[in-house]
């Protein structure tokens, strides 16, 4: 049996990987069953940089193929921001924070330059066979004046996808993770981990 660490500490998002790669010879780990396994701070200035970070410190320390991925909202108007400081735009993974100063920036500013893009960047590596992966999934949209929906978290209830007519937080979960940037860069990840 192969195993693979997911460096995350988040059940959900290793429960998504371990669905799409949807193989029985995969044993799936993440950093919760390595309870010592100390936090690695994300200083990159990208997506890339922050996943590449993450698993080249668990590669280095635990010695076992591992994937890893990095995530944000990129809004044009504010030069890419919040960027990889997402999750701690206003506060540590306060979402309510985090929106109302993604609000607060973008006061005043019309619909039409409100376009933004959610990315994905997962990175792969196999220490014993010296593989690499590494895959990108984005998804373009809007910042809206006002949060719409109740799914979903993060910031979600503000961005809009012109093509369904709703945002993030009015899709059901399948229905989100079929467009969203994670759910894209997934499928290219199973696509090129399945040829090695």
């Amino acid at each position: 049996m192969t195993e693979l660490l997911i460096a995350t500490k988040n059940r959900n998002k290793a429960r998504e990987f371990a669905q799409a790669l949807n193989d029985d010879n995969l044993q799936i780990k993440t950093l919760l069953d390595y309870p010592d396994y100390p936090d690695v701070e994300e200083t990159g200035t990208t997506f890339s940089e922050n996943a590449h970070l993450k698993v080249a410190a668990a590669v280095k320390a635990l010695h076992v193929a591992t994937l890893a991925d990095d995530s944000g909202l990129m809004v044009d108007y504010l030069h890419g921001q919040p960027g990889v400081r997402s999750a701690r735009y206003a506060e540590d993974h306060n979402d309510a924070a985090n929106n109302a100063k993604l609000l607060a920036e973008l006061a005043g500013v019309p619909l039409a330059q409100r376009q933004a893009q959610f990315l994905t960047t997962i990175v792969y590596q196999n220490p014993a066979t010296k593989q690499e992966i590494e895959v990108v999934g984005k998804l373009s949209g809007q910042i809206l004046t006002v949060p719409r929906g109740n799914n979903g978290f993060g910031y979600d209830p503000l961005f809009y996808v012109p093509s369904l007519h709703q945002t993030l937080a009015q899709l059901s979960t399948e229905q989100k993770n079929q467009i969203s940037h994670r759910g894209q860069a997934i499928k290219k990840f199973v696509a090129a981990y399945q040829k090695l």
